[in-house]
């Protein structure tokens, strides 16, 4: 199993567009042939488009862009502008008039680091699409990542920098590869060696609280924290898939979700998964579902460690 740069999944280009002063951005997966497209939706407050169509029930299968973005719902307006990119191209679907491109996406709560007046729309969209390429993923604090953060049980002020990851691995001809943008409510632990790579802080900023032992010590604390969190990310691959099996890939993700945020899924974040799928080579819908989720664990890890300090919120490159 070899280690390669998602890019390298042919017919797959991704584009990132931010605004650093403003603390917030977009990231665009763009498959211009179209890919067979799943969705599986974990946390208890998500923020998504085009999830239902999704749904194996339903008609369409192919998607053509995955958005991912900050500025909570706001932020979905940036699909508008992938919207128009793609129908300048004439990539979607053949309805007569014009092609219809179908968008799906999903934000994450970026509002309390930066501008909170400064969102993804359409313009910033546009130009996501606009910096799309096959060139290796710039990663860390940038795109969706930009105003991402991570260990927020105990407020803005003790929590730190999350960010914008990527994974991908090659067993024979299958590619899996992961694109995660990691702001969960939780702490972002190695679970190779159990130790906090980055979470919410002591006072001293120098170490760490530990967000599941104060959740527990604080059990009868109901706080609503909903707004400042979301980990939001895809899988894609080179594999042929159904529709119900990207759903089920999507599924098997979430466990890269669990080894490595602490904890993950809960009410106060929106977490989802995405699954693209370019149908080059035939493979098991479980060895998809199963390199999915470790490409999506590394590509968590990757998120913070790649991660800068920005709008005075530090980074695991501050703590170590």
């Amino acid at each position: 199993m070899q280690e390669i740069s998602i890019t390298a999944i042919e017919g797959i280009k991704i584009g990132h567009c931010q605004d650093l002063n403003a603390a917030t951005g977009c990231t665009v997966v763009i498959s211009e042939e179209g890919a067979i497209g799943g969705v599986d939706v974990r946390g208890g407050a998500p923020g998504t488009r085009e999830t239902d169509l999704l749904n194996p029930m339903n008609l369409v299968e192919e998607v053509h862009a995955i958005l991912l973005a900050g500025g909570s719902a706001f932020g979905l307006d940036a699909a508008a502008g992938v919207m128009e990119y793609l129908e300048e191209k004439k990539i979607g679907f053949d309805v007569g008039v014009t092609t219809v491109p179908i968008v799906a996406g999903a934000v994450l709560f970026d509002l309390t680091i930066g501008d909170p007046k400064t969102r993804p729309n359409k313009e910033m969209g546009y130009k996501a699409c606009e910096s799309a390429s096959s060139q290796p993923v710039i990663e860390g604090t940038v795109g969706a990542g930009t105003g991402a953060t991570v260990g927020k049980f105990l407020g803005a002020a003790s929590a730190m920098k999350g960010g914008l990851g990527t994974y991908c691995v090659k067993a024979g001809d299958l590619i899996v590869g992961a694109i995660v943008a990691v702001n969960c409510l939780g702490d972002v632990m190695d679970p190779k060696t159990g130790k906090i790579l980055a979470g919410a802080l002591k006072p001293d900023k120098k170490s760490f609280a530990n967000t599941e032992e104060i959740m527990l010590q604080q059990y009868s604390a109901k706080k609503n924290l909903f707004a400042g969190n979301t980990t939001i990310g895809a899988v894609i691959t080179n594999g042929k898939l159904t529709k119900s099996q990207a759903n089920k890939v999507a599924s098997m993700a979430h466990n890269g979700y669990a080894r490595t945020i602490r904890p993950a899924h809960t009410m106060m974040d929106g977490d989802t998964i995405f699954t693209l799928a370019t149908g080059r080579i035939e493979t098991d819908v479980s060895v998809v579902g199963l390199l999915g989720a470790k490409a999506m664990e590394e590509a968590v890890l990757r998120a913070v460690k790649k991660a800068t300090s920005l709008a005075g919120v530090s980074s695991c490159k501050d703590i170590e």
